[in-house]
């Protein structure tokens, strides 16, 4: 993780997790919130890996920002709670993705917790790449049947003349159909 947000109202645990992500992730950048008002701004102004809430806040308990980093943002987000609060936390923020670490807190169990954040947010990265590329291939689809559409409408074309026609035409001009089809939608579509 290369930038991390630190939410917490308590300078000693502050500068405790500072220290603590220091030695996880030695070269990541760190940036400090004291509210949940400040937290809400730097994470509508820049973009973070991890949200780190120490809770609760001094203007609000931070289930809610929690909620809001996880579904407005890419950024991963880890709420800290005491130990009594931390499974009911847990069950309202679940759904949301969040990791909620009990206090008080550990180093290894911290450091174990922040390292499975890490991969847990690699593997979601992965996979919405994954996704955009399918959809970047859907929408290529689309304009082809589209373009085949026109092609059959206007000029009478099969199916089949309507595909041969895209594929003959990208290999004559050394493009992709993607492009022909393009072209064959401005023309017969304006």
């Amino acid at each position: 993780m290369d930038r991390i947000l630190v939410a917490s109202s308590n300078d000693k645990a502050t500068a405790m997790l500072v220290s603590l992500l220091k030695e996880t992730f030695p070269t990541c950048k760190t940036s400090i919130a004291a509210t949940g008002l400040e937290t809400r701004r730097a994470v509508g102004s820049g973009s973070y890996d991890c949200v780190m809430i120490n809770c609760p806040l001094s203007d609000e308990y931070g289930n809610e920002l929690a909620e809001i980093v996880c579904t407005s943002t890419d950024a991963s987000c880890v709420a800290i709670a005491k130990s009594e609060n931390a499974d009911i936390l847990a069950d309202k923020l679940e759904d949301f993705g969040v990791m909620v670490i009990p206090k008080p807190l550990g180093r290894q169990y911290f450091y174990r917790s922040m390292k499975f954040v890490s991969a847990a947010r690699k593997r979601m990265l992965g996979i919405r790449s994954e996704n955009l590329k399918l959809h970047k291939k859907l929408e290529e689809i689309r304009t082809i049947n589209r373009a085949k559409c026109s092609l059959m409408q206007y000029l009478g074309f099969t199916e089949q003349q309507a595909h041969k026609y895209l594929e003959k035409q990208a290999m004559d001009k050394r493009c992709t159909k993607i492009e022909v089809a393009q072209k064959v939608i401005e023309m017969y579509e304006v």
